[in-house]
């Protein structure tokens, strides 16, 4: 077996630090939306990293079911969650609409 070239370093420290900032970024994220999408784009770099580690039917199942299905119901969760107060949300009192923007 061949041992690594340069490039080959580059590209898995790339990777590696990529997942790591995409995984602090994900979960750092005060924005419910924006962490679902770092959460998915998390899911599909970590399945370039099982295939550049030669394991494709693990890369696959991490396309399908940890970036895909997952991160739909997490998408399909989030709309179905109440705006935050301050966003157009009316009182349940008057009925008037408040914006604190």
């Amino acid at each position: 077996m061949a041992g690594l070239s340069l490039l080959d370093w580059a590209l898995d420290g790339l990777l590696a630090l990529l997942l790591l900032w995409l995984a602090w970024r994900a979960l750092a994220s005060p924005e419910l939306f924006r962490a679902v999408v770092l959460f998915i784009a998390f899911g599909l770099v970590l399945a370039l990293v099982w295939a550049r580690l030669y394991a494709v039917d693990v890369a696959l199942a991490e396309m399908a079911i940890g970036a895909g299905v997952t991160g739909a119901l997490l998408l399909a969760a989030l709309v179905r969650l109440e705006p935050p107060i301050g966003r157009g949300r009316q009182d349940a009192r008057d009925g008037e609409v408040y914006d604190h923007d």
